[in-house]
């Protein structure tokens, strides 16, 4: 064979590419900055968790699992969504824990989806959902849904419904808009879901960033829409454990268990004494915990959405989640290196050091992100600090 000549690859691997927050983690360290793009918290994790996993590892918690997870956490889960989502599942067979709340979207969407098949998905995104439906084989219909003060318009998605329309992916609190959906707008989605008969992925791994009084409402909470809801959600959020890859679908137990088998094809199991360590979240933490984060994210959010104005962005503050996606189309037209989405983000790496993600990650056309950045604020509030003040002293303010 002449090692000169590349294999041929399957059209799915042709296709990717480096995310544009990987090539900016990549450019941020180069320049030893600050990287505000990617979606890493790099606060610590609770020592309740870091306790027992540990504690698992001495116990030697180390082959497989149940493909679904072990069932301590599994019913765990069930009682929190029970109690605090309202979701009216019934059983741990209605739960799945998997490698992390992405590892569970992809297993959700091979378990519904494939040729022929389409599938909604409100902009701005999320791109690893974009991705991961391309991979699929179904075809995506995009609805604009905008910022954290838009509201859902029923006829926008009802203008791209087909007979080949098959599902909805809804994410709640959102990344990258911070836009929280409301009771009113998700029973009017669960109307659609009935009448169009289409099933909804809903992806609330933010449920516990919430300001200025937001209510995280679960789509599967709603009267009938249990039974055409999968509710996704995690832990590397909320406590910080991003890269121990853990997190959990919540569905009929029909449904359950072939998004369950599909977890079994692609990982096998989430990591065993990872599992054992998450059960601290809900016997060793509680309601304390979640507010003192709220309280923490909300002085973050207010010292980079102040930072971003103070410079020239226009900020649409969000309502949850912990980024902001800033417009700067008054700068584009006054300051030099902001003419678009792409120059913007070089020039805050080369002028403050400070990483972000362009806005055409999130939208189907480049151009309607053109002149937006996204910034996440969860870091340690000292580096946070730090690179406000980077900013300021880079663009004034």
């Amino acid at each position: 064979m002449d090692r000169a000549a590349s294999p041929s690859l399957a059209a799915r691997a042709d296709d990717l590419q480096q995310s544009d927050i990987r090539s900016v983690t990549r450019r941020v360290e180069e320049v030893d900055g600050i990287n505000l793009g990617q979606g890493v918290c790099d606060l610590p994790t609770p020592e309740p968790i870091k306790a027992r996993a540990h504690q698992a590892i001495r116990d030697d918690a180390s082959i497989y699992s149940h493909y679904a997870g072990i069932e301590p956490l599994r019913r765990a889960i069930l009682e929190k969504e029970q109690a605090h989502n309202e979701v009216p599942a019934t059983s741990p067979e209605d739960v799945v824990v998997g490698v992390g709340s992405t590892g569970v979207f992809v297993s959700a969407a091979f378990t519904l989806l494939e040729d022929g098949d389409e599938v909604v998905l409100f902009e701005p995104f999320y791109g690893y959902h974009r991705n991961i439906l391309e991979l699929t084989g179904a075809t995506i219909r995009y609805v604009p849904l905008g910022g954290p003060d838009s509201t859902f318009d029923r006829s926008a998605m009802e203008a791209v419904l087909t007979d080949d329309t098959k599902a909805v992916v809804v994410n709640t609190p959102a990344n990258p808009s911070g836009k929280v959906w409301t009771r009113e707008e998700l029973s009017t989605l669960a109307g659609l879901l009935h009448a169009h008969d289409l099933v909804a992925i809903t992806d609330e791994i933010y449920e516990y960033m919430l300001y200025d009084g937001a209510e995280h409402v679960s789509l599967a909470s709603l009267p009938g829409a249990y039974e055409r809801t999968i509710t996704l959600s995690g832990f590397s959020k909320a406590y910080n454990v991003t890269g121990w890859r853990l997190g959990y679908g919540v569905a009929p137990a029909p449904i359950a268990e072939k998004i369950g088998l599909m977890n079994d094809l692609l990982y096998i199991c989430a990591p065993r004494p990872l599992q054992h360590a998450a059960l601290a979240a809900f016997e060793d933490l509680d309601d304390d915990y979640v507010a003192q984060l709220q309280a923490d994210y909300a002085e973050r959010r207010e010292l980079l959405c102040e930072t971003l104005e103070a410079i020239g962005f226009d900020v649409p503050w969000p309502d949850g989640a912990y980024y902001v996606l800033a417009h700067f189309g008054d700068l584009a037209g006054t300051q030099a290196g902001f003419a678009d989405d792409a120059a913007a983000c070089d020039t805050l790496i080369e002028d403050a050091h400070i990483g972000s993600v362009t806005g055409r990650s999130f939208y189907h056309d480049p151009a309607d992100g053109q002149h937006e950045l996204r910034l996440c604020f969860a870091k340690e509030l000292p580096v946070l600090r730090r690179a406000c003040e980077q900013l300021r002293a880079a663009f004034g303010g």
